[in-house]
Order: structure tokens, then sequence, then C-alpha cells
């Protein structure tokens, strides 16, 4: 039987709801885009990029294999890299961006209160 399998989309949408969650929390508290939203973009982008390249050569050097899941796409950005994996690296740099602002902003409050 061929057609649109829904569960298919099932990690994406995990993680596209997880990067919302991670938007609202950044918009609350103004964190990185809402802050700076250019270098913000810049960040992000360096970071997925970079990321995505080590995943090409471990790719290349058969160190990473795709594997499969019903809960994939099947979307590749390039053989073995699922669009997803660029979507995670994403979830990824934002999050760790998030942390780290929010735990600057916390160490130069408490150097600025003492």
């Amino acid at each position: 039987m061929s057609g649109f399998d829904p569960i298919g989309l099932a990690y994406l949408g995990a993680l596209a709801v997880s990067l919302g969650g991670l938007a609202i929390l950044d918009r609350r508290f103004a964190l990185a885009f809402w802050h700076d939203a250019r270098r913000t973009t810049a960040v992000l982008a360096l970071g997925v990029v970079v990321f995505l390249l080590w995943d090409v050569a471990g790719l290349l050097l058969g160190i990473f294999s795709r594997g499969d899941s019903p809960h994939m796409t099947g979307l590749l950005l390039a053989p073995e890299l699922p669009v997803e994996e660029a979507v995670f690296l994403t979830l990824m740099c934002y999050s760790t961006l998030l942390v780290w602002r929010a735990a600057d902003r916390w160490a130069r409050g408490r150097t600025e209160a003492s």
C-alpha cells in the first residue's frame, strides 16, 4: 500500500514543537533572537553548518550511518543525511545558545549586585 504515512513525521514534528518551545522561552526572556536577531542567526547558522560538515565527514569515513526508523520522513539532504538531522542540530545549537545567554545574564547580574 502506498500513500502518506503520518507516523513518518513524528520525529520531525517533535523537533518542530521543541523549537517552538525554545522560541517561546527566547521571546519571554529576550535571550537570543529577541535580543539580537542578526547575531543569533549568524551564530546558529555557523553552528549548524559546522555540525553538518562534521556529520558529512563522519558519513564519508563510515563512522556514522543513517539507520532506519518508521518515525522519520525519509527525506535526505545528502546520501545518508536525513533532513531531521539539520533540524536536530538547529535545536541543539539554539538550546545551547539560550542556556549560554541565560547563564551569562545570571552571572553578570550576580557580579553587578556585589
